[in-house]
Formats: structure tokens, C-alpha cells, sequence
């Protein structure tokens, strides 16, 4: 007496699911990690499965969907890695002028007193609106913008002395009068 075929015969379907994902892919290696995919989704979908259905066309429905997506992937990525070498390009390493003058930015920032530096990093670094950077700190706006507005003052305060102090440096060997 031979038993019924199980409705659910998956082994039986090997076959055709590595001709087709060897015809999709052109690669032995890349159809067997197909076909591995393909029956992991199966078992995972298995309740999907309509018990008297045609278990061949539904796993190959399965197997060129799993490739499609595949496809999709490796695109998505390759797009992505060629943006991320075309930003790449575009971006260098800072001049040492650039990263001398943000080291002195911060510096100037870290030296402000510490209500002053949290009111202006709430609103100039973390983009929040006066009145949410005001409740964080549980101040008034009027004070908030007080110490926004002597924190700026003492940032350009800070610039200008800067400035002036380079303008006075003297060149060892130079002259400094301007017809040199």
C-alpha cells in the first residue's frame, strides 16, 4: 500500500527550485543561497499555504520574489555606496586655518559662563524655539533672551580681541610699517 503524497513536499520540489534559481542568478553559489533563502521564507510562510494548492508554483512564486528582492537590495546598496563616494569626494579634511578657527570657536563658546552656554546651545545648536529652550531651563523667555543676547556679546567681544591681538603681533625679522 503506498502512502498519500503530503500536501506539504517541499524535498519533492528541490529540482525545480535549483534549475530556476540557477536560470535566474547564472551562479551556482549564488542559486543555492537562493533556494536556502527561499525555503526559509516557505517554512516561515507555511501557513500560507492553501492545503490542495500547487506547492511547486507557489514555492517558485516565492523563490523569484526572494530573487527580485534580492535585486532590489544590491541596487539600493550600490546606489547608496556610490552617494556616499561621490560625498566623499566632495568632502575633504578641514585646512589647518578651518580647524585652528573652530577650535578657538569652541574655546570661546566653553569659556562663557554656564547659563549663558546652555541658554545659547539650546537655541543655536539644538534649534529649539526661545519659548521650549526657556521651559527646558525653566526660565522666563526675557531672561532666556538676556543671557542669548550677552553670550553673543561676549562671543563678538571675544572675536574682536582676537582680532586686535593679531594685528599687533610683530613679524621676527619683518618690519611692521605698512611700507614694507
Amino acid at each position: 500500500m503506498t502512502s498519500p503524497k503530503a500536501p506539504f513536499d517541499v524535498l519533492g520540489q528541490l529540482g525545480a527550485l535549483r534549475r530556476y534559481a540557477g536560470s535566474l542568478t547564472r551562479d551556482a553559489a549564488d542559486a543555492e543561497d537562493l533556494v536556502h533563502d527561499t525555503l526559509v521564507r516557505a517554512y516561515e510562510r507555511r501557513g500560507t499555504f492553501r492545503r490542495g494548492g500547487n506547492i511547486r508554483a507557489w514555492l517558485l512564486s516565492i523563490l523569484h520574489n526572494t530573487f527580485v528582492d534580492r535585486i532590489r537590495s544590491h541596487r539600493s546598496a550600490a546606489a547608496r555606496e556610490e552617494q556616499a563616494g561621490v560625498l566623499a569626494d566632495m568632502a575633504g579634511d578641514p585646512t589647518q586655518e578651518h580647524s585652528v578657527r573652530l577650535t578657538q570657536i569652541r574655546e570661546a563658546f566653553l569659556a562663557l559662563p554656564e547659563p549663558q552656554r546652555a541658554a545659547l546651545h539650546l537655541v543655536a545648536i539644538e534649534g529649539l524655539s526661545y519659548q521650549e529652550a526657556a521651559d527646558a531651563l525653566g526660565i522666563s523667555i526675557g531672561t532666556l533672551m538676556s543671557r542669548i543676547g550677552r553670550a553673543r556679546a561676549a562671543l563678538r567681544q571675544m572675536e574682536e580681541g582676537g582680532a586686535s591681538a593679531a594685528r599687533h603681533l610683530r613679524i621676527v625679522g619683518g618690519r611692521d610699517d605698512e611700507s614694507a
